[in-house]
């Protein structure tokens, strides 16, 4: 039975967003939630100036309490090298570089272009290694790989020639993210493919928004060209604050079930990850929560795969 990561991104790309702050005890509660429910790779947080975004000020704390449970892979995202110092000293097992291929969101996102945030990868990597740190693994997130709200197109040209630079870098990981929901299932296939040629065994994951009602499908895709980590959010919060109009992530709950009904392995409890939307009902009370198992509930015939 084929194993595939759910890797879940709320606590970071779907709060980060919101107009309201969730409190640090129901952060904590929702890591308890999704721990008990069978997750085991969380994205918790971004270490990021609080005044740019006070709903992650939290970090450090929000990290400490991810780590007391066993097995559980806890990343973070960090746009820079005060973020990886400060990310690395809270002690994640993996850091998330955000590395724009359309320059205009990166520009806009790290205000840097898409080359500087590379050699500021670089640097991240050695400050990493100078510190004895080198089993905190790398991770390239290529964002607005498939297609940009303030670029419009981004070649898959670009694409190519960002990933190997990033590879000469010495990053660990590569994945693939559409930040503005613009990827399309023929580009998803495509664009693994064509990566795949250059980074090899590195290209693991791949993250997708929901904005044009794609994300299950390209999620899907991406499986089937051999993408064996997938990121999610619970209820489908999430977006970017530096790209408009995109909305949330692909829902945890939605992507589990699909999954398990085609025999793949998550290692998740369905009916469990479902219930652990109340936390966020009570936390966010005037925050929409999307997700279509949700709402009508599992089909009679639905079999978990056993784990």
């Amino acid at each position: 039975m084929t194993k595939i990561i759910i890797n879940e991104v709320g606590m970071r790309d779907g709060l980060q967003s919101l107009q309201t702050l969730m409190p640090t005890s129901d952060k904590k509660r929702w890591i308890d939630a999704a721990y008990a429910a069978g997750v085991r790779h969380m994205e918790v947080t971004s270490f990021v100036p609080a005044r740019l975004l006070p709903q992650l000020a939290d970090a450090t704390e929000v990290v400490a309490h991810a780590l007391t449970y066993p097995n559980l892979v806890v990343t973070a995202l960090a746009p820079n090298l005060r973020g990886a110092q400060n990310a690395l000293d809270a002690g994640v097992h993996r850091i998330v570089a955000p590395i724009s291929v359309s320059a205009a969101h990166s520009q806009a996102n790290v205000r840097r272009t898409p080359e500087e945030m590379v050699e500021e990868f670089g640097r991240m990597r050695d400050w990493r290694d100078r510190a004895g740190r080198q089993e905190v693994v790398l991770v390239a997130g290529m964002s607005t790989a498939f297609g940009c709200t303030r670029q419009g197109d981004v070649p898959l040209s670009d694409l190519c020639a960002l990933t190997r630079l990033v590879l000469d870098a010495g990053c660990d990981q590569v994945s693939l993210g559409d930040t503005t929901g613009y990827a399309t299932p023929g580009q998803v296939g495509e664009a693994i493919t064509a990566v795949r040629e250059i980074a090899g065994a590195k290209l693991q994951a791949a993250h997708f928004h929901d904005t044009r009602g794609l994300a299950l499908v390209n999620s899907l895709v991406a499986v089937q060209h051999g993408i064996r980590e997938l990121d999610s959010s619970l209820a489908g919060l999430g977006g970017c604050p530096f790209a408009p109009g995109a909305s949330g992530n692909t829902v945890t709950e939605d992507m589990v079930f699909m999954l398990q009904s085609m025999g793949y392995e998550t290692g998740i409890d369905l009916e469990r990850l479902i219930a652990s939307r109340e936390l966020l009902s009570n936390a966010l009370p005037n925050e929409p929560l999307y997700g279509y198992i949700a709402r009508a509930g599992l089909p009679m015939n639905f079999i978990a795969p056993a784990a």
